[in-house]
């Protein structure tokens, strides 16, 4: 099958209507930061996925220790049977992970570990109502849905939703919805989960769910202060923090988990995407008193837990850690970071650059003082880029953000080369 046989069976046999476009790049294989497509063209890969091959694509541990299990044993169900590489998953996150969170149901994708810890916290604190942020993106099942803050993107024609969700304001220092400046405004936006609970809540709210990083949202990164606040207004309450892992999780940040910029420990924590490196993982990981209190009956994954996939998965774990990438993360960021702030001050349609890690935003704006959103324009330097070879994403509520999210093996020298083609790309289609 040619690439464009590949791309008229897609058109014709696969639901693609959900997305805007797809990307038109067949791809054949990859190998750590590079993707070849079906005429043998090569991309750096600045966008691993969405986030999912921190260690690179077909990592060689990760894929010997999925072929190894996979002669023997594919599927017979966690819930139904013990399984060994399930068992030292579990365990091996317990270790890994914030004090106290000891216990993880798997399931198979970012969306199910949040589906799964939205009915723990209600089964746990017996309370039905939760807040979340505005901007915020949690997945598209419409328990997650209901959960998002992007009505007007993502919550089209498919309700109802789960009733009783509040919406907090978003800590997004570049387009404050309080119209205040950090740092004086003394982290207002997290004093109001006060006054949402008090005003916007029967005061039967379970939990509290948020990103360390607001990904889909834009890469907006709350102050430092941000989750200190929020917790303490939590604990005031009786209110569980829910820590959305599923992108920042597993070193993206620069912290093995992106909460850990922020010195404060969840109640509940969610992972999927890197968990494995590429393989379908989930995981709802809490603590002790909270997971033990579903009851028979109350969940169930078939999938979850498949061996082959936690086999996988305990090997990129141990190829993390030993490669220190959480520490490689951070260094790359921050020379990834100091070339865009240079970029900053030649285009004046970078309105902000932010993120932590390799997880990094560059927000494009028609004019700096209105900021208003350059989104025909991200689109087009994504496009640029891609036919000069470096795939990038782009996204934020406004689609005005182009995103670098590379795999956190990438090399300085095809850091420079994305940053130097989006530069070019900004020159020749911007101007």
């Amino acid at each position: 099958m040619t690439g464009s046989d590949t791309i008229e069976t897609y058109k014709k046999y696969v639901v693609t209507s959900s997305v805007k476009k797809v990307e038109p790049v067949v791809i054949t294989s990859a190998s750590g930061t590079t993707i070849i497509d079906a005429d043998g063209k090569r991309y750096v890969d600045c966008f691993a996925g969405i986030s999912v091959v921190n260690s690179g694509h077909c990592n060689p541990r990760v894929v010997e220790a999925a072929k190894k299990q996979l002669d023997l044993l594919v599927h017979a169900c966690a819930y139904v049977y013990y399984i060994e590489p399930v068992a030292k998953l579990a365990k091996r996150l317990a270790e890994i992970s914030p004090a106290g969170l000891q216990k993880t149901f798997f399931s198979n994708s970012g969306a199910e570990a949040i589906e799964t810890a939205l009915k723990l916290s209600r089964k746990f604190t017996r309370k039905h109502e939760f807040i979340t942020l505005m901007r915020s993106f949690h997945g598209r099942t419409l328990g997650t849905l209901s959960v998002t803050g992007q009505a007007g993107r993502r919550h089209s024609a498919m309700g109802p939703y789960l009733g009783s969700i509040a919406f907090a304001p978003t800590p997004y220092c570049y387009r404050c919805p309080l119209g205040l400046e950090y740092p004086g405004c003394g982290i207002q936006c997290a004093k109001m989960i006060d006054e949402v609970i008090r005003y916007s809540t029967s005061n039967d709210v379970a939990a509290f769910i948020a990103e360390p990083l607001l990904g889909e949202g834009g890469i907006i990164v709350p102050p430092k202060e941000y989750f200190k606040e929020t917790k303490r207004i939590l604990d005031a309450y009786g209110i569980l923090f829910i820590d959305d892992e599923v992108q920042t999780g597993f070193a993206r940040t620069g912290q093995l988990f992106g909460i850990n910029h922020y010195g404060e420990t969840p109640d509940i924590m969610c992972v999927a995407k890197a968990i494995a490196d590429g393989l379908p993982l989930g995981g709802t990981i809490a603590k002790p008193a909270i997971a033990d209190s579903f009851e028979a009956g109350d969940h169930l994954s078939t999938f979850g837990g498949n061996p082959v996939c936690c086999a996988a998965a305990l090997a990129n774990i141990e190829f993390i850690l030993e490669k220190n990438l959480p520490a490689l993360a951070s260094k790359s960021g921050e020379h990834v970071m100091h070339r865009l702030d240079e970029l900053k001050q030649k285009h004046e349609i970078i309105g902000d650059v932010r993120g932590k890690g390799l997880m990094i935003g560059i927000e494009l704006v028609k004019n700096r003082e209105s900021k208003a959103p350059a989104t025909e324009e991200t689109g087009r330097v994504r496009d640029w880029c891609r036919e000069k070879g470096v795939l990038i994403g782009s996204g934020g509520t406004l689609g005005n953000v182009l995103r670098i999210q590379p795999p956190l093996i990438i090399a300085q020298d095809q850091l420079d080369l994305a940053i130097d083609t989006i530069d070019r790309a900004l020159s020749t289609v911007v101007g």
